[in-house]
């Protein structure tokens, strides 16, 4: 059996694949690398078939978004670990020892991520990851070294080792017996947050999920979808709800929903004002698409109770991650873990 299979999910990614491919093949030792293409019109194929022969191709029929896409291609795939890994990101020499020694160690740990850092800027942290994920008690992700659109200097001040609530989608390894155990990504999620819903479900079972600090990747971002698409606010909008309904108590959603939402329409608010009415169309058309498919999400729901039962969960931010960064002007994950 393979070891450690790195999947590469692509869709009209052929001069990131052009780019980055030599590197990764250069770099992930003994893994397998293999280049699923998510029915790409860019002739990306052809491209991979051409200059790579020794990579692995699989090629779906239709473009299955993220989540549908990994699920379809790992059934196809066996390894003792999967690494998801985004076409976009440059790896760096030896960037996969730590992380599978790491889980060699640690039966326990279902998930880690490497430092990610951004490829434009190369000593700030990027969007996805960065340092490791974490989450409030409203469902809002952040990461040590990016809060909101905020991303710190790469001073060396996460170079540990230690267990964080998600793990980045763009860079992601995660043991296949685990992944397939929780059924792999959701795929009503289609993309993001979804790395955040298979950790929360890892944690829920009695899994963990860390960060190597001793490993390092550098990502592109948003490569796919580009921030400014109002479709990355309205998946990241719909998505966050579709969390909180997914893993929280009834006891606990009474109340954590109807605030959420509260301050969704106050992001709404903000884009009206800030010239941003397109996204503030798609905040309220992710609501929309929630509550018309309400009845699915508590179906789902109870589905992910029946096999997890547990709903305790240790390392939430217990602070509202909006009014720390928005209203008390704490812009790094130092400041918000270490209140003055």
């Amino acid at each position: 059996m393979t070891k450690v299979a790195v999947v590469i999910l692509n869709y009209n990614g052929k001069n990131y694949l052009e780019q980055f491919l030599p590197g990764v093949l250069a770099f992930s030792g003994d893994a397998k690398v293999i280049v699923a293409d998510n029915c790409s019109t860019d002739g990306s194929a052809i491209f991979l078939r051409e200059n790579f022969p020794s990579v692995e191709l699989i090629q779906l029929n239709e473009n299955k978004g993220f989540c549908e896409g990994y699920n379809a291609v790992l059934k196809q795939i066996v390894a003792n670990y999967y690494v998801l890994l985004n076409s976009d990101v440059a790896v760096t020499e030896e960037w996969l020892t730590p992380i599978i020694e790491l889980l060699d160690s640690d039966p326990s740990i279902a998930a880690c991520q490497p430092k990610i850092l951004s490829y434009q800027a190369k000593n700030k942290f990027e969007y996805a990851g960065a340092g490791g994920g974490q989450i409030d008690f409203l469902g809002y992700p952040f990461c040590r070294g990016r809060i909101f659109n905020t991303t710190e200097a790469d001073r060396d001040q996460y170079n540990d080792t230690l267990p964080v609530f998600w793990a980045s989608g763009a860079c992601m390894v995660v043991r296949s017996d685990r992944y397939h155990e929780m059924g792999g990504l959701d795929e009503d999620f289609f993309a993001h947050m979804e790395e955040i819903d298979l950790c929360w479900k890892f944690w829920r079972s009695g899994n963990k999920v860390y960060y190597q600090g001793k490993s390092a990747v550098y990502h592109v971002g948003a490569g796919t979808l580009p921030v400014t698409n109002p479709k990355k606010t309205y998946l990241n909008f719909r998505n966050g709800l579709s969390l909180l309904i997914k893993h929280q108590r009834i006891a606990a959603l009474v109340w954590k929903l109807p605030l959420r939402i509260l301050l969704d329409w106050s992001a709404c608010l903000h884009f009206i004002l800030t010239g941003g009415v397109i996204h503030a169309k798609a905040v309220v058309i992710a609501h929309l698409s929630l509550l018309k498919r309400l009845s699915h999400e508590l179906v789902k729901r109870a589905a992910t109770k029946k096999q997890i039962k547990n709903f305790k969960v240790e390392n939430i931010h217990h602070r509202l991650i909006v009014f720390e960064y928005f209203l008390r002007g704490k812009k790094t994950f130092g400041e918000i873990k270490n209140p003055k």
